[in-house]
């Protein structure tokens, strides 16, 4: 790992640290972890949490100032981040991105040599200004709103554009436009064999032969709807509807009733699946019966429902729920309290039911628990962060260490290490090492190969014994540089 200037100068105003051991602590200035076999830095922090460096086991190098910035770089892939969630970039080998806040985007793409080598670049200043530059005034597009322009293939449509918006909006799909003038009020749909008008909310007539047609009056209080099924015998599905009093939809073994809507109805389904629902006063009391699906719900009291494989029960909601699937031979158990103050999951293996769970679990905001079944777990005090943004690597990076006032790691039985306020206090057990340090000010390591050392001041006064003998021997100024070439290693501290 290159080590970067602001560490070198910590490095230099701290204590000289020895090169072999496990950990070379000068907290709070500098604590590095080192290989014992080949003696290379594999991760460092700085000033407590605040400056961190490692290299993880798949080549991720991760360089972090706190909650600043944040860099990530694996192969041809580097991501920057500062003052997270406002500003990031992103490079790789197929595009170059860059964000504010998802609100002023930036992307660009190099040429491809089947597009004539002519870069995509697309710049977005949300909802105002909308671009793309492909080269092919096909896929190119430029919009300002309200005053003039287009957009092409994006937010599910096939075009958008508009003039001195909302006084004039056309949308197309597939062939079929509609032209608000103004939006959202009058509309005209053609294209494709679409027509309709529509002086919404007054009355409106969409249809296309042999597939759908739609009328409305003072929507959405009255409505009909007629959709043609991708059947043989020419089946459709009909949607009848004079809000709140009532609503019906059929199709073939299908029927669907509500009575003052939304309140009161029933479902029933005869095909591809058996299923009988009832409702009163819903969504607060719902029945449910068929061939992959119940519903029982007394809500908010109590709701219990399976819903192809998919068992999930409420008990106060949102106090607590509990949920049960299988997914790929694993089989899945959730637990919550209030959502997110206490979170479990447990995973079991169904091919091998003796085989230990793996298992995670929050106490929001206290701790964060991770066992993989393995012999590998963790443990972290305080984690706030952790049950909001499970998968979001920045937030986990930049915020989570900064809460983590004692963390214990086990990376196989018998191996653990656990740190308090930064690895002020920090302890190492494992068959063939002992270690501990207070900071700079106390030290003890022992292993097979060096034997056991004792160390004040990060050795101003240490004692050594040597593997085989009895008596201890003092020294002053036992200090050892660490290496000045330090290549990636794949641990973390």
């Amino acid at each position: 790992m290159k080590s970067r200037l602001a560490f070198w100068l910590l490095a230099a105003a701290g204590f000289a640290l020895p090169l072999r051991g496990a950990e070379l602590n000068g907290w709070p200035l500098r604590v590095a972890t080192v290989d014992d076999q080949t003696g290379e830095v594999t991760a460092q922090q700085g000033l407590g949490p605040l400056l961190a460096e490692r290299t993880t086991a798949d080549g991720k190098e991760i360089r972090a100032w706190r909650p600043l910035f944040l860099n990530t770089k694996q192969a041809d892939r580097e991501a920057s981040y500062f003052l997270y969630p406002l500003f990031s970039w992103q490079h790789d080998a197929a595009s170059e991105s860059f964000s504010f806040f998802q609100l002023i985007n930036f992307r660009r793409q190099p040429g491809l040599a089947s597009d004539g080598g002519h870069p995509v670049r697309g710049f977005d200043v949300w909802p105002l200004y909308f671009s793309r530059d492909t080269g092919d005034p096909a896929t190119s597009y430029r919009a300002l709103l309200p005053i003039a322009g287009e957009v092409k293939h994006r937010f599910g449509k096939d075009r958008l554009s508009w003039v001195a918006a909302p006084l004039y909006f056309r949308v197309e799909k597939d062939g079929r436009h509609t032209n608000y003038v103004p939006w959202p009020f009058l509309r005209f749909t053609g294209g494709n064999g679409h027509h309709g008008f529509e002086a919404w909310p007054l009355f409106g007539h969409v249809a296309r032969p042999n597939d759908y047609d739609n009328r409305y009056f003072l929507w959405p209080l009255i409505y009909q709807q007629t959709k043609q099924l991708d059947d043989p015998a020419g089946a459709t599905r009909t949607n009848l509807g004079f809000l709140p009093f009532y609503t019906r939809a059929t199709a073939p073994g299908f029927v669907d009733e509500n009575y003052l809507w939304p309140f009161f109805g029933y479902t029933d389904r005869t095909a591809p699946h058996r299923y009988h629902e009832t409702r009163y006063f819903w969504p607060f009391l719902v029945q449910g019966r068929g061939d992959n699906r119940t519903v029982n719900r007394w809500a908010p009291f109590y709701t219990h429902s399976v819903v192809k494989g998919y068992d999930k029960t409420w008990v106060l909601w949102p106090l607590v729920r509990h949920a049960e699937w299988n997914e790929q031979g694993v089989a899945h158990e959730r637990n919550q309290f209030l959502l997110v103050v206490y979170w479990s999951h447990e995973q079991r293996s169904l091919s091998n039911p003796a085989a230990a769970p793996a298992s995670k679990r929050h106490l929001w905001p206290l701790f964060s628990a991770w066992d993989n079944g393995a012999g590998r777990r963790q443990f972290q005090l305080f984690s706030p962060f952790e049950v909001l943004f499970t998968n979001n690597e920045p937030i986990r990076e930049l915020y989570s260490p900064i809460f983590a006032v004692y963390r214990f790691e086990q990376r196989a039985p018998g191996d653990t290490r656990w740190n308090i306020l930064w690895n002020l206090v920090s302890r190492r057990r494992s068959a063939t090492e002992r270690e501990f340090h207070l900071g700079p000010l106390f030290s003890t390591r022992a292993t097979p190969e060096t034997g056991a050392r004792v160390a004040l001041g990060n050795g101003l006064l240490s004692w050594r014994r040597a593997p085989g003998e009895a008596r201890w021997k003092f020294s002053l100024f036992d200090f050892r540089r660490t290496p000045a070439t330090k290549a990636p290693a794949a641990t973390q501290p």
